[in-house]
Formats: structure tokens, C-alpha cells, sequence
């Protein structure tokens, strides 16, 4: 039943940067740990960050240092923050929730990064 949502993604150089927004559906938005996926061409999908409910990060070593997870739940939004891009970041990044046994995915917005 949870909907999300995003935005955000685009066409960026090597070394640039982009902000994903992906907004939630529903009034229990603060209690949900959220996270960042993506999928590469030919690759499985990949964990890239996660923010739970009491605002704890972590990252996939591979964009650890370069990109932010972060969360206002007023907007029921978390952002995912991604500065000096590299090609291989390359991927369709997927929003996720999860509250207990429920969780949810959102469509998919591609980032594609150019050398």
C-alpha cells in the first residue's frame, strides 16, 4: 500500500552531481528504514545506502565518502545525495521502504553518467 516515488534523475559528466528525491505515500512514513538501490546493465541490484527510522546510516562501500542518504519526514521524502560521479554509477536507482514484514519499491529513475 505504500507508493513511492521519484525524481531526480538525469544525464551527468564525470565528477558532477545529482540529488534523488523519492517521496512516500501514507502517515507512517517516520517509522519506515529507507534505502537506495541501484541496477546496472547486466548487473543484479546492488545495495547503495539506508536510513532507518531513527536517522542511521550506512553506505555501500563503493559510494561511501561521495554519496548522502538523508531523510525529512515532514515531507515524507529521503534524498539520496550523489556528488563526484563516475561512469560506473551508471544504473537505475530504486527507492525502498520497509516496515516490518512490508516493504515496497519505487519505479526506478535512471542516472546515466558520461566520461
Amino acid at each position: 500500500q505504500v507508493q513511492l516515488v521519484e525524481s531526480g534523475g538525469g544525464l551527468v559528466q564525470a565528477g558532477g552531481s545529482l540529488r534523488l528525491s523519492c517521496a512516500a505515500s501514507g502517515s507512517i512514513f517516520r517509522a519506515m528504514d529507507m534505502g537506495w538501490y541501484r541496477q546496472a546493465p547486466g548487473k543484479q541490484r546492488e545495495f547503495v545506502a539506508r536510513i532507518t527510522s531513527g536517522g542511521l546510516t550506512n553506505y555501500a562501500d563503493s559510494v561511501k565518502g561521495r554519496f548522502t542518504i538523508s531523510r525529512d519526514n515532514a515531507k515524507n521524502t529521503v534524498y539520496l545525495e550523489m556528488n563526484s560521479l563516475k561512469p560506473e554509477d551508471t544504473a537505475v536507482y530504486y527507492c525502498n521502504s520497509v516496515l516490518g514484514h512490508l516493504s515496497a519499491w519505487g519505479q526506478g529513475t535512471q542516472v546515466t553518467v558520461t566520461s
